[in-house]
C-alpha cells in the first residue's frame, strides 16, 4: 500500500513488492472481509430500487455458486465466461471463479454472435454466465461451441427460447452449500484471461495470473491520491468487463475493503451521472475521458447536485488543459490520467496531491514499476527522444502469456522490456509523453479497437468484396471507427448500403465497434505482398 511522503522520489522509495507464494483473488477481495457485515456493493437496479450486499452475503453467494460449479462438473482451470454487465451476479461469479481455481473470462454484453463464438471457442470455456440478451446469442452458436457445457442464465427462463440449453442460475444456487473451501492458488497460477483487439488478426487472450491484483494496487492507490481512506466509496460507468472497470475499480476497491457502487447505464447520460454520484455520496470515480467530455457539456454541475469526490482518474487517452480546469471546476478535484495496456496496465500515472500535473502529460512511472522510453532492441533511450513506450519484466501486474498464441507473446518483448506498441518520450522531469501508436489500434471512446476483426466481419457482408478500417479524428470520442469498402460487381454504394453495412457489424461485433463512416472506393492501397497499407489511408484522410 502506498504511504504519502513529502516528494514522488520518497513514495517511489519507501515501496517495495511483497507478493506471497501463495494468492487468490476471490480469498483475497472477499473472505477476508466476511467476518463482519461491512458493506461491499451497492446495487442501483434499472428499476431505481437499492440493493446492499455486505462481504458476509458474497462469500455465502459466491461459495454456492462455487459448490454448483462443482456439481456441474467444472474443475481448476476451467475457463468461465462472465457476460453479464455491472450486476451482483458479474462479481459473485468472478469470486467463485476465483476461489475454485477457475479462468474467468470477462466479455462485454454488447458483444454479438461472431465476437463471442471466438472468444469461447478460443478459450475453450466451459461454462458461461449470462442475461437473458446474451442467453440468445449463445443459443444461437451453441452449437459451434463444443468446449460449452453449461449456459447460466441469471433472469427468469420464462419467455426464453430454448430453455433446454440453459440453466436457472439462481435455481442452482438456492440448494447449493455456502461451505466451500478454496483452491489454494499460487500467486503466479492463471486466473483470468482478457481479451484484447489485436491490430491484424482475430484478438488475443490475455492470460493473468492471480498476482495481477496485486500489481493493480499501486496504480490504483497512486492517482486516487493514496486510496484508500475514510468513507470512500468507489464507482466507474466503465464496465466490468473491461480492465478499466474490474481491475482498476471492482476488485481493488475490495482488496481494501472499499465498498462499490453498481449501476448499469444503457446508455450513458451524463445528468444521470451526476445524479448518482451525489445520491450516493461517491468519493472516487474512474472516468473515461469520453464519459468526461459527454458531462462537461452540462451547464454548473456543482450548483445543481451536491458531489462528494475526493478522486478522479481517467484513462485511455491524454487530457488537455481544458479538460483539466472544467474538472477542477465541476468536480472539485484534479482528474489524475493515468496510463496502462490489458496485458501490463497502470503502469503511469499522477497524483496531483504529490506532484504537478502536466496538461498532455500521462504522468510518472507509478512506484513499483519500471517504465523507459526503448529502442526496438529494448535500449533505453534519452530524455526527449521519441521511442517504444516498455515495461521492465518482471512485473507483478504483467500477463502471463498469450493464450494459445506463443508466437504474439514472443513478439510482445524485446529483451527485459515489455513494448506496449506506443510511441512516447519523457521529458527532463521524468514525465512521459504519448506520441502515437506503433500499430493500427485504434482508441474511441476508452476502447481500443483492432482493424484486423471489424475488417474480417465486414468481408462477410454479401456485397462487399474487400475492406479496411481506420480511427479518423473525433471530438468526442477521441477517433471513430472509419471503413473503406470495395464492393463486388452489380452493387452500387449509398446512403441505404452503407446504413446496412453499419447494421451488419453492429450486431456482429459489437456496438463500439461498427464503422460510424462507410466510405466507397474504387481500389485499396496494398503492399506487394497483398498487405493493406492502413498508413496510407490515414494519410488520405488527413
Amino acid at each position: 500500500m502506498l504511504t504519502p511522503g513529502d516528494s514522488y522520489d520518497e513514495v517511489r522509495k519507501n515501496l517495495s513488492w511483497s507478493i506471497p507464494q501463495r494468492f487468490n483473488i476471490g480469498v483475497d477481495v472477499c473472505d477476508k472481509w466476511a467476518d463482519s457485515d461491512r458493506l461491499a456493493l451497492i446495487h442501483k437496479t434499472n428499476d431505481g430500487r437499492t440493493e446492499r450486499y455486505s462481504f458476509r452475503d458474497l462469500k455465502a453467494l459466491s461459495n454456492k455458486l462455487a459448490n454448483a460449479f462443482k456439481s456441474l462438473g467444472l474443475e481448476r482451470e476451467d475457463r468461465v465466461g462472465i457476460l453479464l454487465p455491472q450486476a451482483p451476479e458479474t462479481a459473485i461469479t468472478h469470486i467463485a471463479a476465483y476461489k475454485m481455481g477457475a479462468i474467468a473470462i470477462p466479455l462485454f454484453s454488447l458483444f454479438g454472435e461472431e465476437a463471442l463464438e471466438y472468444r469461447l471457442s478460443d478459450s475453450g470455456a466451459r461454462a458461461v454466465v449470462t442475461d437473458s440478451a446474451g442467453a440468445a446469442k449463445l443459443v444461437e452458436i451453441r452449437d459451434r461451441l463444443p468446449d460449452l457445457r453449461h449456459v447460466l442464465c441469471i433472469d427468469s427462463l420464462d419467455d426464453m427460447p430454448d430453455v433446454s440449453a440453459l440453466l436457472d442460475f439462481h435455481g442452482l444456487l438456492e440448494p447449493a452449500s455456502p461451505d466451500f473451501t478454496p483452491v489454494e492458488t499460487l500467486a503466479e497460477d492463471p486466473a483470468l484471461i482478457i481479451y484484447t483487439s489485436g491490430t491484424t488478426g482475430p484478438p488475443k487472450g490475455a492470460l493473468h495470473a492471480h498476482r495481477v491484483l496485486l500489481g493493480h494496487l499501486p496504480g490504483v492507490e497512486f492517482p486516487h491520491e493514496f486510496f484508500p481512506q475514510a468513507y470512500d466509496l468507489f464507482w466507474t460507468p466503465a464496465d466490468w468487463a473491461w480492465i478499466g472497470g474490474l481491475l482498476d475499480v471492482l476488485l481493488p476497491a475490495w482488496h481494501h475493503g472499499v465498498p462499490v457502487l453498481a449501476h448499469r447505464f444503457a446508455k450513458f447520460e451524463p445528468e444521470a451521472a451526476f445524479a448518482l454520484m451525489a445520491e450516493f455520496k461517491v468519493r472516487n470515480a474512474f472516468m473515461p475521458p469520453t464519459a468526461l467530455k459527454m458531462m462537461r457539456r452540462v451547464e454548473k454541475p456543482r450548483e445543481r447536485w451536491d458531489l462528494n469526490l475526493r478522486s478522479i482518474g481517467s484513462g485511455g487517452e491524454s487530457l488537455g488543459e481544458e479538460l483539466l480546469a472544467w474538472g477542477r471546476e465541476a468536480f472539485g478535484v484534479t482528474i489524475n490520467e493515468f496510463y496502462g495496456q490489458t496485458e501490463c496496465n497502470l503502469v503511469v500515472g499522477n497524483c496531483a496531491s504529490l506532484m504537478p500535473v502536466k496538461p498532455g502529460a500521462m504522468g510518472r512511472a507509478v512506484p513499483g514499476h519500471e517504465v523507459a522510453i526503448v529502442d526496438d532492441a529494448g535500449a533505453p533511450l534519452p530524455a526527449g527522444e521519441e521511442g517504444n513506450i516498455g515495461i521492465r519484466s518482471p512485473d507483478p501486474v504483467m500477463f502471463l502469456r498469450y493464450w494459445n498464441n506463443p508466437q504474439a507473446t514472443g513478439k510482445k518483448f524485446a529483451g527485459d522490456w515489455l513494448i506496449t506498441g506506443d510511441r512516447g518520450r519523457l521529458d527532463q522531469d521524468g514525465y512521459f509523453h504519448f506520441v502515437g501508436r506503433d500499430d493500427d489500434v485504434i482508441t474511441s471512446g476508452g476502447y481500443r479497437i483492432g482493424p484486423g476483426e471489424i475488417e474480417d466481419c465486414l468481408i462477410k457482408h454479401p456485397a462487399i468484396a474487400m475492406a479496411a478500417v481506420i480511427g479518423v479524428p473525433d471530438p468526442l470520442r477521441t477517433e471513430r471507427v472509419k471503413a473503406f469498402v470495395v464492393l463486388k460487381p452489380d452493387f452500387e454504394g449509398g446512403e441505404d448500403l452503407a446504413k446496412e453495412i453499419q447494421d451488419f457489424v453492429k450486431v456482429r461485433l459489437a456496438a463500439h465497434e461498427y464503422p460510424r463512416e462507410v466510405a466507397f472506393v474504387a481500389e485499396l492501397p496494398m503492399t506487394t505482398t497483398g498487405k493493406i497499407i492502413r498508413k496510407a489511408l490515414r494519410a488520405l484522410e488527413r
